[in-house]
């Protein structure tokens, strides 16, 4: 068969055979001989049979060469070289191309292409293709990447084609770097035609969009939704009801909160269901509408779950419920207003048969067991239970389903969360109903509730044994004040040199250190003295650190971080250090092996608080101080008892179990908070949050407290004027009334409010009243209102264990008195006498 040029391929990347090399060969031979023929006949004998001995075996090997098909004569190619007829068979247009340009081999089909012919006239890919601007780049990125080694690919789109007149082909190009052993580089090149390939993507793409505008105008609406609760996709339609901007659906522009009623979503989110199963629910609810309506819609929610048991996204078609076919409005009105206040409603609502299996269940049931049970359709309402409640559940159900009626409330606690319920439930008559409803529940999520509760018995609590601590503090304070101002007297009438002064100092001491003890009673019952002042904590903390440091020892490094712009506070600056000190202290005893203390101030305002997991925390500004170690950690069952005064679990002898006490007590008193985070083997974190303070006209006048140990001089501590004395404890009114008539003064005494009315009466005016407080008959605030009403305006002095605060709100609105906290020294009492009379 002839080959016509188009089936022809150009192939010159063999040599081709030299002719002035085979002259030169017989030259050779020619020489050979004639230079031989002027050798000697014996000489010469045995070079001409060698000579020609090596041409035999050369001729015959070349023979079987040849044979064999090692040896191929110049310009022929084998004609079973399967390779090259593959190439050459080729649909695709082929051509290798030379660096320099030069076209070493082409395939039929490229030749064609070319228009070439079997005179090799055939032009390279660069001078093929021709066109725009589109096409001209598309090439010259081709030929960059051939040059540079590497392979490249584009498509192009030419008008005319290679092989017509007219019309327009598209053909996608390709080269790829040969490696030659070192010869010139060389680029395969192929053309391929893809003008119908491109045909059927477009006829597809047409089909495809065909199909979504069918999709978008549906007379219904399309929505898909992720396990997550983001919407992926919707049609034009339902994005039409909800007036929403399709633009932004799936780019997280629109969520399943955004267009969904109330708590129905959680319905949507989460589906649960076998590896491989397809579930399909029916779901009526009502969708929100951009301006604020409300779209009853029916939803057929259907959701494939993949061979790990993950599900995809949802494929759910939207049915609109606001009007129907002609005989159907009065029902379907009905139907959405039923749907409409079950899934709206607040409380969670499921009915189950007489085995617990459930039936149905709304979105607030949902919302209140968990994700767990979102398509709970056909599972056991006992899961959701701790398996010592399901019997519980299970009877009342049966119970219900039996009396067609309700049950006493169960308050049970759900398996899967930390939560807790309040159950109703109630019977279903079944007469004529095949869906096999026996019961319905009614649950109220009562967590927070339980918290609430549990927080306010806690707060009782401590109320409770702030009471009891407050009024133990208070009698022990009248025993104290009776022994260190008998000590002081004794002190005063003996000398150091005299044999019982140490001894009369020991009970001093010992008497000022209960004294100390008092207070941290009176502390944690918030009835302490406190002189609050504006402060700033960075200047408290900063200040302190160098007394930390001490404390704690080189094994426990120290590390104090402070917010920026730290908000001022109101808080007693001793006793504030005092609790960092109680704090820190108890620290390092949980650090026995070395570790690091914390302790960072920042502002939290009202959006933070409640990270605090508190209720009862009003939302306000607050500077929080966080001291935290890596110690040893407090159990959990000790965690709630830290904060009760005498608790202590250090050993005998090395705790009096008020430290942390007088902790909560100052914090609250101060009008803040402290928490108490701990994990075992891991360390305690205390937060204390304090009220911010805004500085006022008042604060600015008032100054601050000198904290500094200047030296004062020695003042004059006699007298003179009229002194009533009420006390209802004798012992105290006899040391008070002794030591001031020492120094000068006129002292009568009272041993009850009503009683020095009497003195007053009897006696006429006096100069100054000392006054308990808490007292019989007559307390000392009810006492100075009845001075007031007879026109008596005497100065007067409290004198209690409790602080000023506790009581000045009964006294009479600008009374100026002065305050005198128990117990007190002999020093205290007269200084605070003369300061009062001055």
């Amino acid at each position: 068969m002839d080959d016509s040029p188009g089936d022809i391929a150009i192939d010159r990347s063999r040599r081709q055979g030299s002719p002035g090399l085979l002259l030169g060969l017989a030259g050779a031979l020619v020489g050979s001989a004639v230079a031989l023929s002027y050798v000697s006949d014996e000489t010469i004998q045995p070079f001409i049979l060698g000579f020609l001995a090596v041409l035999a075996v050369a001729g015959v090997f070349g023979l079987f060469a040849f044979a064999t098909g090692f040896v191929e004569t110049a310009g022929r190619v084998r004609g079973d070289d399967l390779t090259k007829e593959m190439v050459d068979a080729s649909g695709e247009g082929l051509v290798v191309v030379e660096s320099v340009g030069r076209v070493l081999y082409a395939n039929p089909a490229y030749v064609r292409m070319s228009g070439g012919d079997a005179a090799g006239d055939v032009r390279n890919v660069e001078r093929l293709l021709s066109g725009g601007a589109d096409v001209s780049e598309a090439v010259y990125r081709l030929a960059q990447a051939a040059r540079e080694g590497r392979a490249a690919l584009e498509e192009i789109r030419l008008s005319p084609p290679l092989d017509a007149a007219d019309g327009v082909a598209w053909y996608r190009i390709k080269v790829v770097p040969l490696r030659r052993g070192g010869r010139r580089r060389a680029a395969l090149w192929s053309v391929a035609d893809v003008t119908r390939e491109r045909q059927r993507q477009e006829n597809v793409f047409q089909e495809l969009q065909h199909a979504i505008d069918y999709l978008d105008h549906a007379p219904a609406g399309f929505l898909s939704v992720t396990p997550e609760g983001e919407i992926v996709y919707m049609n034009a339609t339902l994005a039409g009801w909800l007036e929403e901007d399709l633009a932004k659906v799936g780019a997280g522009g629109v969520s399943l909160e955004q267009v969904v009623v109330g708590q129905a979503g959680v319905l949507l989110r989460n589906p649960h269901g076998r590896a491989g199963e397809v579930r399909t629910q029916t779901i009526d609810i009502d969708l929100r509408k951009r301006s604020g309506g409300a779209l009853p819609v029916r939803l057929v929610h259907r959701v494939a779950f993949g061979a790990d048991g993950a599900p995809g996204p949802s494929r759910t078609l939207v049915l609109d419920r606001t009007s129907g076919e002609e005989g159907f409005d009065a029902q379907r009105a009905a139907e959405v207003r039923f749907f409409r206040f079950f899934h709206n409603a607040p409380i969670a609502i499921v009915t189950v048969d007489g085995e617990g299996r459930i039936v149905r269940a709304n979105a607030r049931f949902a919302h209140v067991f968990g994700a767990s049970l979102e398509g709970a359709e056909g599972r056991s309402i006992l899961d959701v239970f701790t398996p010592d409640e399901r019997q519980k559940m299970l009877d009342a159900i049966k119970t219900a389903s039996t009396n067609k009626g309700g049950s006493s409330p169960l308050d049970l606690a759900l398996a899967a969360t930390e939560q807790s319920a309040r159950i109703f439930v109630t019977g279903v008559d079944t007469r004529g109903d095949e869906s096999g409803e026996a019961a319905i529940i009614y649950a109220i999520d009562t967590t927070e509730q339980r918290a609430l509760e549990a927080q306010f018995a806690q707060a009782q609590k401590m109320q409770a044994v702030g009471e009891l601590a407050g009024g133990i503090a208070h009698d022990f304070n009248n025993v104290l004040q009776g022994i260190l101002g008998y000590a002081d007297l004794l002190l005063v009438s003996h000398r150091p040199t005299d044999p019982s002064f140490q001894d009369i100092m020991q009970i001093k001491q010992n008497a000022t250190r209960a004294a100390g003890l008092v207070r941290q009673l009176l502390a944690f019952s918030r009835r302490q003295t406190l002189r609050p002042q504006m402060v700033q904590l960075t200047d408290l903390v900063s200040d302190l650190s160098n007394l930390l440091r001490r404390l704690l020892g080189e094994k426990i490094p120290i590390e104090i971080r402070h917010g920026r712009d730290l908000w001022p506070v109101m808080a007693d600056p001793a006793q504030f250090e005092q609790a960092i000190v109680n704090l820190a202290v108890n620290a390092r005893d949980a650090m026995g092996e070395g570790g690091r203390l914390s302790i960072r101030t920042r502002n939290i305002g009202p959006e933070e608080c409640g990270e605090f997991g508190d209720a009862t925390l009003p939302a306000a500004d607050y500077v929080l101080v966080e001291i935290e170690d890596t110690g040893t950690g407090i159990s959990p069952e000790v965690l709630d008892k830290i904060f009760q005064p005498f608790f202590t679990t250090k050993e005998v002898g090395k705790g009096t179990g008020l430290g942390l006490s007088m902790v909560y007590g100052f914090v609250k008193q101060s009008g803040g908070t402290v928490y108490c985070d701990s994990e075992v083997g891991r360390g305690t974190r205390f937060r204390i949050l304090l009220p911010r303070h805004i500085e006022t006209e008042a604060d600015a006048a008032t100054p601050t407290e000198d904290r500094g140990d200047k030296a004062k001089p020695a003042a004059d501590m006699t007298g003179a004027g009229t002194i009533l004395l009420v006390e209802d404890e004798e012992a105290v009114r006899a040391f008070g009334a002794r030591a001031l008539a020492q120094r000068g003064y006129t002292v009568l005494e009272a041993g009850s409010g009503v009683e020095a009315l009497e003195v007053i009466e009897e006696h006429g005016e006096v100069d100054l009243i000392v006054s308990d407080v808490v007292m019989p008959e007559m307390d000392g605030p009810s006492l100075l209102r009845e001075l007031r009403k007879r026109g008596i305006q005497a100065k007067i002095v409290f004198v209690s264990g409790y602080a000023e605060d506790a009581f000045r709100k009964n006294l009479p609105e600008g009374e100026e008195f002065g305050f005198l906290p128990k117990p007190f020294t002999l020093k205290q009492l007269i200084e605070t006498v003369k300061g009062a009379l001055a």
